[in-house]
């Protein structure tokens, strides 16, 4: 049977599409972008008539009708990364927080400890061979649909397709629909004085040749757009996004001077601009890889010059970031940072970089703290944790000791708290 003649049998709309879900199974869905709408919407409409299913997904876009806190004996979300959409239900208890490192999902899903019985993903349109691609969102998806009893794939020809692996045949689904949603658009965070100071400290430390991993937000985007007079700069990231996109279009990247995957661009998903997702279809310069691959830090470490830059919510006098808590509270999750910080420690030239602006809720709250709030998930250990770095300077922590840590923290706290943590300090022995 001919690819088309597949695709044909096996088209549906999505109320159909949903039909192969049983109760009890546990469906997984792609991180952001990659999240199949016209899927979900079914998968919602139809909730009530299934129970004991639950939907596995990292940083839900869209707040679809299954987030419900009274239907949850039929569908429970359950995430290992919350954003806006599943933030409030962590916190009530009525959505599932998985804490995990990124890098460790693919391998969780396939050990059984995190359960697969159906995937939907969000694909490219079909290629000539019978091929889509799941660019968007490689992620942990492809584990998942190892172990699945059923694939089922939202078409949507705004995807792009991509190199790397993250392909999926007609012959491994058991259901297609199509869909001509808008791919979800992440807007140019705002970029202040505290941001551009912090980016400017880490930006005078990447060197020509430096290979990058860069997060999501306004310091991250700052450091980029102070690197306009880098050259040869090279990407081995878990999010492409329009930060690096800029440095392409400007000619600071090149991936010329990358050891691994010489003059190729890595990463596991993307989230940017339309003119973002335009750039990556079938653009050779690019690969999205599964995250055990992009995120692994015995692989990513192979990198030289691997410089990564992510943030956090609080940071203590010893080194460890809270960056996925406020206090007990789930915020958003662990992702990819400690698998980031690793490989940068463990990088020939490589360096780690914790971004924070000094205080929170304007200005009156210190993020260098004592000690961690009561409850909070500690993401990046003491033991881990390198250069932390503030509108006031930089703390290089890795290999100081706690009296050290704790006297470079003070010196990049906010000036109105020094004082106040210099008597903690003394108190907890420190200084």
């Amino acid at each position: 049977m001919s690819v088309q003649s597949l695709y044909a049998e096996r088209r549906r709309d999505p109320h159909d599409a949903v039909g192969v879900v049983q109760d009890g199974d546990a469906i997984v869905a792609p991180i952001g972008v990659g999240e199949p709408p016209a899927l979900l919407r079914a998968l919602s409409a139809r909730r009530r008539e299934f129970r004991g299913v639950s939907v596995f997904q990292l940083l839900p876009l869209a707040k679809v009708d299954y987030f419900d806190p009274e239907t949850t004996e039929h569908v429970r979300h359950t995430s290992a990364f919350l954003g806006g959409a599943s933030r409030a239900g962590a916190s009530e208890g009525w959505i599932d927080y998985h804490p995990a490192h990124f890098s460790e999902i693919p391998g969780l899903l396939r050990r059984g400890y995190l359960p697969c019985d159906v995937v939907f993903a969000r694909a490219s349109a079909m290629d000539d061979h019978g091929f889509f691609a799941l660019g968007l969102s490689a992620d942990y998806t492809m584990a998942a649909i190892e172990k699945a009893r059923a694939v089922v794939l939202e078409v949507n020809p705004q995807v792009p397709f991509t190199f790397g692996d993250c392909h999926v045949h007609v012959s491994q689904v058991a259901g297609l629909t199509e869909s001509n949603d808008p791919l979800v658009e992440l807007p140019p965070p705002p970029i202040g004085e505290v941001e551009l100071a912090i980016g400017g400290y880490v930006a005078e430390m990447i060197p020509d040749g430096a290979t990058l991993q860069i997060g999501i937000g306004g310091i991250p985007d700052a450091v980029v757009q102070q690197l306009s007079d880098r050259n040869d700069l090279g990407v081995h990231t878990e999010m492409f996004g329009d930060g690096i996109l800029r440095l392409l279009e400007a000619g600071n990247i090149t991936n010329q001077r990358k050891n691994l995957h010489h003059g190729k661009m890595l990463a596991t998903f993307a989230l940017g601009s339309h003119r973002l997702y335009e750039y990556m279809h079938r653009n050779p310069a690019l690969e999205m890889y599964p995250v055990d691959v992009t995120n692994d830090p015995v692989l990513a470490g192979q990198n030289d010059n691997l410089h990564s830059i992510n943030g956090t919510l609080q940071v203590d006098l010893i080194g460890q970031c809270g960056s996925e808590s406020l206090g007990f509270r789930p915020y958003s999750g662990t992702g990819g940072q400690v698998d980031f910080v690793r490989a940068a420690n463990r990088s020939h030239g490589g360096k780690a970089f914790i971004v924070v602006p000094s205080t929170a809720r304007n200005g009156t709250v210190s993020r260098i703290v004592p000690t961690l709030a009561p409850g909070t998930h500690v993401t990046t250990g003491k033991n881990d944790v390198n250069y932390v770095v503030t509108e006031y300077g930089v703390a290089q922590l890795r290999g100081r000791s706690a009296r050290e840590r704790a006297r470079q923290l003070i010196d990049i706290a906010h000036p109105d708290f020094r004082a106040q943590l210099s008597d903690e300090a003394q108190r907890m022995h420190l200084v």
